[in-house]
């Protein structure tokens, strides 16, 4: 069945005419049409954490600071604030100025009358990560901060069941009109990356939130580039310039010897951002529909699916008949990581024991990443040492760990060394006491989800470890993840900012339910995060975050996998693209002739 898709995408890869390659556009409107593998699970900053909503709200609301789009490494530049943040000496004080003249979409609740984004309306939005009454899964960037005053709101909160948004707090205070202030416990040299990503810093109107009580994932109103004309939950999302949107144009600098971004420069300098004015954003799950969409005409973007890599990039370089059609290929090194992970708190696969521990360990030593990367990826992949990506500050290119190793029968001999032997015979191992257990590991419905389950059958099968599968929609297993409901999971990480600490929160144990779903607790562990934290990117912060890893790698509440590397594509009459490690809204800057 796999080759017959594989042999038709190429067939018609060869075949399609060129007509299908620029739809034409409506009159004086410039739409694109993407999609994602991922389901949406709605538009409230405050609530997401999955990397296609966080991509679409990214579109809709506004933080203080963005990513500049060419720079490489990643650079901040000012968004609705003037200029980057004033900052103390010991990075424990941030104030942020706003540019006058920013709006909000219109809405009932405003009254007929222009609403401009102040600072007011910041203290709120991020004041509402911080209320029980919506549980934030990304609360952990604020908490971690050390944000003074607000941890003893929420415990109010939590006593009295209402959160006090009028209290004012030391560590976020509107300073006047337009500047705020925050102010931390410890020094957070990295916080202004946070201001970069309006999925953890954009601005919501209070007005509105309380006009539409929970409502707020489906009524989006922001001072974004985009605003919602359609949706059709996972399914279809039809994005509309926001007519509200301040006057911006293009001015990114790229670096003199940055042949590439020379060349968006000159092309696109001075138009009118964004650039386009229509988004359609069609969710397909699958990846040969996607692919096949794409080949069609249908889609001016796509993520390859690594199962067609080899179709549209052989070797790394562009297929010969994508090239005559004019077809752009856009590599990235993602700052990623695939792994799975093992609840912490589950009696069986949990704990700190060294039965455990050794049981966590095995599996891993069985998993063989190579192989997932080879037959899943295609060859688009790094087998990963331990949960840190590439791409950002803490990583180590030389770290060799257990975490990349496949070994069965190293496997074998832990499990018969602490207890987990075949006692009455069936082929399958017994629990050190004796009794018989399973693995149990949840997973998505899926092309690529179904390719891993075979594989992680085979690399079980072969160390006597019984493993079987649940499958839900992701949106249902991200729930019960936080939850602490399921024993297995098959997910990843993606870095929301170029700082590795971002994947540290993933071990973190105050972060138990938001970032750090198998909660995860170990005071060693939590000493290395405390103290690199404060500390700025540098020899002394990378040897703490090499020695958390191996602690990390030591326990195996994760079994990292690999790092990818995402292929794009773009058709002909689209320009501009270029694709961010951290920006998430990259249509904003694409043009479509």
């Amino acid at each position: 069945m796999k080759r017959r898709a594989l042999l038709q995408a190429a067939a018609l890869a060869g075949t399609l005419p060129a007509a299908t390659q620029a739809p034409a556009q409506a009159p004086g409107k410039k739409t694109l049409r993407i999609a994602f593998a991922g389901s949406e699970a709605g538009f409230d900053p405050v609530q997401l954490s999955d990397a296609v909503s966080t991509a679409i709200v990214s579109s809709l609301f506004d933080a203080p600071l963005a990513y500049a789009h060419l720079a490489r490494p990643a650079a901040l530049r000012p968004n609705t604030a003037v200029a980057l943040p004033e900052v103390s000496e010991n990075h424990q004080r941030f104030v942020f100025t706003l540019r006058p003249g920013t709006l909000f979409g219109d809405h009932p609740a405003f009254g007929g009358r222009e609403r401009e984004l102040v600072a007011a309306d910041y203290v709120y939005s991020l004041k509402r990560y911080w209320d029980p009454a919506h549980p934030s899964p990304v609360l952990f960037h604020y908490v971690n901060a050390g944000l003074l005053g607000l941890p003893a709101l929420r415990a109010k909160a939590r006593e009295t069941g209402r959160f006090d948004y009028d209290a004012e707090v030391p560590g976020l205070r509107a300073l006047d009109r337009y500047r705020f202030e925050l102010r931390t416990d410890r020094p957070v040299p990295r916080l202004p990356w946070v201001f970069a990503s309006p999925a953890l810093a954009g601005a919501v109107a209070r007005e509105v939130i309380e006009a539409e009580p929970g409502r707020s994932m489906m009524v989006p109103v922001g001072t974004g580039p985009y605003r919602v004309a359609a949706w059709t939950r996972s399914s279809r999302i039809v994005l509309e310039r926001n007519p509200a949107y301040r006057r911006r144009v293009f001015d990114e600098v790229p670096a003199a010897a940055d042949a590439e971004g020379q060349a968006i420069a000159a092309r696109l300098r001075g138009q009118a951002l964004p650039l386009a004015d229509r988004v359609e954003i069609a969710i397909i799950q699958e990846a040969q529909p996607r692919w096949l969409a794409f080949l069609r005409g249908e889609l001016d973007h796509v993520t390859v699916p690594p199962e067609f890599s080899t179709l549209a990039a052989p070797h790394g370089r562009l297929a010969p008949h994508l090239a005559r059609r004019g077809v752009q290929l856009h590599p990235l090194a993602l700052p990623q990581t695939w792994f799975t992970y093992f609840a912490m708190n589950d009696p069986v696969v949990g704990g700190t024991t060294p039965e455990r521990v050794a049981l966590r360990r095995a599996v891993a030593l069985a998993w063989d990443a190579q192989r997932e990367i080879d037959l899943i990826a295609k060859g688009a992949g790094v087998v990963a040492q331990s949960v840190m990506p590439p791409g950002v500050s803490g990583w180590d290119p030389a770290l060799k760990t257990e975490a990349g190793d496949h070994d069965p029968a190293r496997a074998k001999a832990l499990l018969d060394l602490y207890g987990w032997t075949d006692r009455d015979g069936d082929g399958w191992r017994e629990q050190p006491d004796g009794t018989p257990f399973e693995l149990v590991c949840h997973t998505e419905p899926t092309q690529k989800a179904r390719a891993q389950q075979t594989l992680w059958k085979s690399a079980l099968d072969a160390i006597g470890v019984r493993i079987t599968f649940r499958v839900a929609q992701w949106q249902e297993n991200i729930k019960a993840a936080r939850a602490g409901r399921l024993m297995m999971w098959n997910t990843g990480w993606v870095a929301a900012l170029p700082d590795g600490q971002y994947f540290l929160d993933l071990l973190y144990g105050p972060n138990a339910g938001q970032s750090n779903t198998p909660r995860f607790s170990l005071p060693a562990f939590d000493r290395l995060y405390e103290a690199q934290q404060s500390l700025p990117d540098g020899p002394e912060r990378d040897a703490l975050i090499a020695r958390a890893m191996k602690l990390s790698v030591a326990q195996m509440p994760y079994v990292p996998s690999y790092h990818p590397l995402a292929l794009y594509l773009t058709q002909p009459h689209v320009h501009g693209f270029r694709p961010h490690p951290f920006a998430r809204d990259f249509w904003r800057w694409m043009d479509v002739d």
